[in-house]
């Protein structure tokens, strides 16, 4: 084989010649390697094609203010709606202006984003000069653990912010490079295309902070040994990364302060054991990814007991040991773990997150982190199979395709579970069945089924489960309203509230179960309760103004009817009861 394809096959991690011959030059083509990438993404996700909106969609999307209005862009950017994506959240603003609410697009949006990072991360191994670059890639962008991330719309924030998370890297290491292949003159562009993919992949997700430190260790790798100037090289980025995580924090306190949990009261000593044993968990289910769960099961911490820290010992031990060996071997050992670590880093539990009421742990958390482990995987690959079988290309060719095609079935099978509420959480719940999230969801999916016994059973599991759910207490007590055992709807209302004070479900629930008992002081007090809580909530301001015609207060009647067609001025209802109240008004004779 002439050595000019050789080369490129290590390089690129992919069989250039079949059966001894040169290969045509069409075949040696990159963009023909990107495109057989996306390709296989695609096929791997055909099942998104029948999916919907599932989880937190709604909360992300469909019924956010922010993307479907009143609200908008400048929220988005100016208030705490901004959370830790306002990137993302803009491109779903954008996406609801161009095709509405179908899912479809939003998913096919997120398939694509998908496999354009898979091109991206092949290109920048490729600049690190990473052997099996392609084949590294591929196993990122085909293994099952990244499902979650593809399948699951409002998981968007996974794949854009991984686009331009990657374009940072391969634009850095391509300014690496040109200064030792160019000089530093005609490295510049290069550079500021990093900071500026650096700083849309942080406003796309706040997790993405660790750049900095990722693109150190891409520098140390590159020049073959650190150098702190590496630290100013990324201080544009560390400033970024500072004041992105300051933001995230303050917004995360906001949220954990409204809805406290007793499971995420831990002590520093409980957050150490439980990051070494997340570390291993990941680890793990990239090597054996199975079961494969949504919600993970809470893990009960022994912080008094010496075996709870090994699991972080032993990371501590490896990670010094691929360090401070000098071999060859140890090298590309290290960058991997310490990469995967440092992408590991925020979501390990150290600092306190919301999602962590539901688990510790989550499948989609290591989108990002699983490239090391996989690129180390795709290539010891390459070398192994360049050692073995090194004159038969076909062969190794026919592997690599095996192994992908076992992914990429893995993938498919698992992605026909995000096809519907339904289907996540009875599979959920078949693996993870305490999962207190599973029952109140899948309670909602037969409660708008109606079937309202069966909805009834799950709430009253998911409040067994977690006493303090007050989703699960205000859903229980809509299951009860529907049932028409009222009473017993208002005492978990009740409960809800006494939980949570600041519930607007709760109020709003309350507020209906008083308004069909003809309580209407107490069902205006608290209805009233609701809109403040969230003013921007269009049926609020409807129901308030009914109880105040039946209370006989036209004026006030008129004013919450007006106030719900500012909100959303094609809701006929209103419409029509804003008319008949101010006819009512004008038959009234003057004082």
């Amino acid at each position: 084989m002439p050595k000019r394809s050789k080369k490129r096959m290590r390089t690129s991690g992919v069989s250039t010649s079949v059966g001894g011959q040169r290969p045509p030059s069409w075949f040696q083509r990159d963009w023909l390697w990107g495109l057989l990438l996306i390709l296989f993404v695609i096929l791997t996700y055909t099942p998104v094609w029948q999916s919907g909106f599932i989880w937190d969609d709604d909360t992300i999307l469909t019924a956010n203010p922010c993307i479907v209005g009143p609200l908008g862009l400048k929220e988005i950017w100016t208030t705490r709606a901004a959370d830790i994506c306002p990137l993302v959240l803009t491109t779903f603003w954008v996406e609801h202006a161009l095709w509405g609410l179908g899912p479809l697009p939003y998913h096919l949006v997120n398939v694509l984003m998908h496999g354009a990072c898979a091109v991206v991360l092949w290109r920048a191994l490729k600049g690190l000069r990473v052997p099996g670059a392609w084949l590294s890639a591929a196993l990122w962008a085909l293994h099952p653990v990244a499902v979650e991330s593809v399948a699951w719309i409002t998981e968007m924030k996974n794949t854009e912010s991984g686009l331009f998370f990657l374009l940072s890297v391969l634009f850095f290491v391509r300014w690496l490079r040109a200064k030792e292949l160019e000089g530093r003159a005609r490295s510049g562009w290069n550079y500021a295309l990093s900071m500026l993919f650096a700083a849309l992949a942080i406003a796309s997700k706040s997790s993405t902070v660790i750049l900095p430190a990722v693109l150190c260790l891409c520098a140390w790798w590159v020049e073959g040994r650190w150098y702190w100037r590496n630290l100013m090289r990324v201080f544009p980025a560390l400033l970024m990364s500072i004041a992105a995580s300051s933001l995230s924090i303050w917004t995360q306190g906001l949220l954990l302060a409204a809805v406290p949990d007793p499971q995420l009261v831990r002590t520093w000593t409980e957050r150490l054991a439980t990051a070494g044993d997340a570390v291993w968990f990941y680890l793990g289910k990239l090597l054996w990814p199975s079961p494969l769960v949504t919600i993970y099961p809470h893990w009960e911490m022994a912080a008094g007991q010496r075996v709870s820290y090994f699991s972080l010992l032993a990371v501590i031990i490896v990670l010094a040991i691929f360090w401070l060996n000098r071999a060859p071997w140890s090298r590309p050992l290290f960058f991997a773990f310490a990469y995967f670590l440092a992408a590991l880093l925020p979501v390990l539990g150290l600092i306190d997150n919301y999602v962590f009421h539901y688990s510790l742990v989550f499948d989609h958390f290591q989108y990002l982190a699983s490239i090391g482990p996989l690129t180390l995987a795709g290539a010891g690959l390459a070398q192994v199979s360049d050692s073995i079988i090194p004159r038969k290309r076909w062969l190794q060719s026919s592997l690599c395709i095996g192994l992908l095609l076992i992914l990429g079935m893995v993938s498919w099978r698992r992605t026909l579970v995000y096809e519907s509420q339904e289907t996540l959480w009875t599979d959920t719940l078949a693996e993870n069945p305490h999962c207190c999230v599973g029952h109140n969801d899948l309670g909602l999916v037969c409660l708008k089924n109606e079937q309202i016994d069966e909805a009834v059973n799950h709430f009253q599991k998911a409040v067994e489960i977690n006493p303090n759910y007050v989703e699960a207490h205000s859903n229980l007590g809509l299951a009860l309203f529907k049932k028409g055992q009222v009473p017993e709807a208002v005492a978990q209302y009740q409960k809800a509230l006494e939980i949570n004070p600041n519930s607007f479900v709760g109020h709003a629930n309350l507020a209906n179960a008083f308004f069909k008992e003809g309580q209407l002081d107490e069902a205006v007090a608290e209805y009233q309760k609701a809109a403040g809580i969230d003013p921007s909530y269009f049926a609020t301001h409807y129901d308030l103004g009914l109880a105040f015609i039946r209370k006989g207060q036209l004026d006030e009647a008129i004013t919450q009817f007006q106030e719900t067609l500012r909100l959303k001025p094609d809701f006929s209802p209103a419409k029509a009861n804003l008319a008949q109240v101010q006819a009512l008004m004008r038959q009234q004779p003057a004082h």
